[in-house]
């Protein structure tokens, strides 16, 4: 991880230049990749091909082990005739400039999160950033697969020139709010409060009246420790704790819609992935959603073994959002979305796509499933710590 002397802003919107320094970028790469050696792969290269990958997480960060655990499932399945080596975040760029360098070819993919790439084209804050209309991230991922996700992603990065092939993938659960100095008991709280977010949530923690700066996960906490940054949220018990957030603050807050229904990218080169064998690319689309289940599970289990561990051994005291924040933060969503919006059709065609089938599913998994909080209590309740209200 690349370090700065200070913390700063992600870009919200690229500039007319940037964006045509990517496109000339990439549109480069695709004609460099195609005379240097890809078409050798096409052509029946002899010997195992390799990649070398970067992920945008530390390598100590759990994220950095789905990584890698992905990397190992297609290592594994083609026998070795596929080699991923994936680096942690700032062996060959910052975090932040992932796409960048998976589009040009200076690396062969990677894997992050969608809403890293928010500078570009704030619509691929879309998969993942904000209240997703209800859906957690599995539902959004269904969008994705099966509601027109996929078609109007591919749209969306050809609408800036990347030269990628695009998997999303690993449902994250609901990330908290955050971690504070004092529980948060309303949404005034917020004002004049230095706080990290990525994505549309700038938008909305600055409508909270928040000062926001966007930085990797591998920052944030030397930030907070450095008092660049009064508060922060990055995702989750298990990378929370690996981070040290425990070292600089001992109030966690759960729950939030601000990043509600996020999951992972696995993202390669599309000029090589193109022309990889067919058979190599069908492994790797099948390991994308094997992958994707073993990190939902694996999730399931690291987290919550962290959330017992943040509380017994370093302390931390954990808090339920107010609900009045809650419903402030889905009003500012609402005002950022629209203000996003407009002037960019992609963008509104995306939630237009969403809103459509979150209303489906949503409804039939409210209807369907039956809350699990009856059958806690009634098995656990007398041992049961839940998280405190503010």
């Amino acid at each position: 991880m690349s370090k700065q002397t200070k913390p700063a802003a992600l870009p919200v919107d690229a500039s007319v230049g940037s964006r045509r320094k990517f496109l000339s970028g990439a549109a480069a790469a695709t004609a460099g990749a195609a005379t240097l050696g890809f078409p050798m792969i096409a052509k029946g290269q002899s010997g195992p091909i390799s990649m070398r990958w970067q992920s945008t997480w530390p390598a100590k960060d759990i994220f950095h082990e789905y990584a890698l655990d992905f990397a190992k499932k297609v290592n594994d399945m083609t026998g070795g005739d596929l080699k991923i080596e994936v680096l942690p975040a700032g062996a060959v760029v910052p975090a932040f400039g992932l796409l960048d360098a998976v589009s040009k070819g200076t690396l062969d993919g990677g894997h992050g999160v969608l809403v890293y790439h928010y500078g570009k084209q704030n619509a691929l804050a879309l998969w993942g950033s904000g209240p997703a209309f209800g859906m957690d991230a599995n539902m959004l991922l269904s969008w994705h697969k099966y509601g027109g996700g996929k078609e109007l992603l591919t749209k969306l990065y050809a609408s800036i020139g990347a030269n990628v092939v695009s998997f999303p993938y690993g449902p994250m659960p609901t990330q908290p709010l955050g971690w504070f100095k004092k529980p948060i008991t309303k949404p005034e709280d917020f004002k004049g409060l230095k706080f990290r977010t990525v994505g549309i949530s700038i938008d909305v923690f600055t409508g909270l009246g928040a000062a926001v700066n966007a930085l990797p996960g591998g920052e944030i906490v030397p930030a907070m420790d450095r008092g660049l940054l009064d508060a922060a949220e990055f995702n989750n018990a298990t990378s929370d704790r690996i981070l040290g957030f425990a070292d600089v603050s001992k109030v966690c807050m759960l729950q939030s819609f601000h990043q509600n229904a996020e999951q992972f990218e696995i993202m390669f080169n599309k000029t090589k992935f193109d022309a990889l064998p067919a058979k190599m690319r069908a492994i790797i689309e099948n390991a994308v959603e094997a992958a994707s289940q073993d990190m939902s599970w694996k999730a399931v289990d690291r987290y919550s073994k962290d959330y017992v561990e943040l509380q017994s051994v370093d302390k931390v005291k954990f808090y339920k959002t107010p609900d009045s924040l809650l419903q402030r933060q889905l009003t500012a969503y609402d005002q950022a979305a629209d203000k996003k919006a407009g002037g960019n059709d992609l963008f509104k065609e995306i939630v237009a796509s969403q809103k459509k089938f979150a209303e489906r599913v949503v409804k039939w998994e409210m209807d369907t499933v039956v809350n699990r909080r009856m059958a806690y209590n009634h098995y656990f309740g007398q041992k049961a710590a839940p998280a405190k209200k503010a």
